[in-house]
């Protein structure tokens, strides 16, 4: 079978399922993922420059990258940033949120549940729910520009914090704008929560940050539902990532070989509790779940999670002063630092080794991507598991291929296997 090209935030892949008398025996999610080199090129680098080499990671998730890469550095350094600037930290997380969650939600997810190829069979046939997440989507990276500098890869972050800081004014003067995105996004839940989801159950184990009094984004200890609860700058302690022979994409797993779920499913089931405002509200008006066991329906929970990254980003708006200075100065000391954040597809860890100088001698970087994986296939497998009765599959080749496809969007929406793209091999014996 032909894979074909994959970096870690899109290209193409594969599925192979082994059917022997009527028996699933083997699941493989294929994936060729070319070398990025990021983690090698950061080595020699300034401690000043993560920011801004990690952001071109992921186009659609580059804050993230930043976010963790910044935290990472100033944990090294023995520097922790709070007040404003970490609140313009958050609002620059939210705008992400948006344009991230929306995306997936209308371009990439809906598609499945209504019966379309893709969005723009969608668009012609429910022309106002496209341009609602094109307006939302829109919302999203208009406040990336506003913190950040520009939409995609933004260049006002720095170590330390920000390069400029907004004007109480400047974000004033964007309420209305997010007052109306959040409109919207509760409209998205309500049509996203009345879509038909096929049958699922998983116990996950979830693992997401956890914060004493926020839904966690920025920061936050790494916790689980199985009993986890460790600072986030020891996750490398928890976690480990293996090559592994179908795929050159890296399998992550827990120190003790278990698998786990990272993102918006994750993130509900232990934090939940946290959410309040206007999201609080609409989940509990479309009876969204607590915890949430069917991966179908995580498009509810993403939704609610731009609900709630517009209560989020309205409630910053509202309490903003001006900080001092755009940023704090860190200054380079010898170390070893490490951080989480929540990517809009999970847990996002970095971690950097420096020196007195301030130059990276080691990089680390786990992606949400990498830790999903082997999830993943544990979904596929049931999934054609429950396609099989008496030895025999009762979904045609073609449908079977369409909801293994809609089974990986469920997860992530930034490798090949979240688009229309996914080659199945049915081996079957």
């Amino acid at each position: 079978m032909k894979v074909g090209a994959l970096t870690r935030v899109e290209g193409e892949g594969g599925l192979y399922v082994e059917v022997r008398d009527g028996v699933v025996h083997d699941v493989q999610l294929r994936i060729f993922e070319p070398p990025r080199f990021f983690e090698g090129f950061l080595r020699g680098r300034s401690y000043t420059e993560p920011p801004d080499i990690t952001a071109r990671i992921c186009g659609i998730c580059p804050v993230a990258y930043q976010m963790s890469a910044c935290r990472a550095i100033e944990a090294a350094c023995g520097v922790e940033v709070n007040g404003p600037l970490r609140d313009l930290r958050r609002l620059l997380y939210a705008g992400e949120w948006i344009e991230s969650h929306v995306l997936h939600i209308v371009m990439l997810h809906a598609p499945d549940f209504l019966g379309h190829e893709n969005a723009i069979s969608l668009a012609a046939a429910d022309k106002p729910a496209v341009e609602r997440g094109l307006a939302l989507k829109k919302a999203g990276n208009d406040l990336l520009e506003l913190v950040g500098g520009r939409a995609v890869h933004p260049v006002n972050v720095k170590v330390g914090g920000f390069y400029r800081v907004p004007t109480v004014r400047e974000l004033r003067a964007f309420r209305p704008r997010m007052e109306a995105a959040r409109d919207l996004a509760v409209e998205l839940v309500r049509w996203v929560s009345g879509f038909e989801f096929p049958d699922a159950t998983h116990d996950y184990h979830a693992v997401a940050l956890r914060h004493p009094y926020e839904y966690a984004v920025l920061d936050g200890r790494v916790g689980s539902n199985h009993g986890l609860d460790v600072p986030d700058g020891a996750f490398g302690a928890e976690f480990t990532e293996d090559h592994i022979a179908h795929s050159t994409a890296l399998h992550a797993h827990l120190v003790d070989g278990d698998h786990y779920l990272v993102g918006p499913l994750a993130r509900w089931w232990l934090n939940h509790d946290l959410i309040g405002g206007v999201a609080a509200q609409i989940a509990d008006e479309v009876g969204l779940e607590r915890p949430v066991r069917n991966p179908f329906r995580s498009i509810i929970v993403r939704a609610v999670e731009v609900v709630a990254a517009c209560d989020e980003a309205l409630a910053i708006i509202d309490a903003y002063a001006e900080p001092d200075a755009p940023a704090i100065v860190v200054e380079p000391r010898a170390g070893t630092g490490a951080a989480c954040t929540e990517a809009p597809r999970g847990l996002l860890y970095h971690r950097y080794t420096i020196d007195e100088a301030g130059i990276i001698t080691d990089a680390t970087i786990v992606p949400p991507t990498s830790q999903n994986q082997p999830t993943i296939e544990h979904d596929l497998w049931h999934l054609v598991e429950d396609t099989l009765v008496d030895g025999q599959f009762v979904l045609d080749h073609e449908t079977l291929t369409h909801r293994c496809e809609q089974a990986v969007r469920n997860h992530d929406p930034c490798i090949s296997c979240a688009t229309h793209f996914l080659e199945l091999v049915v081996d079957e014996q």
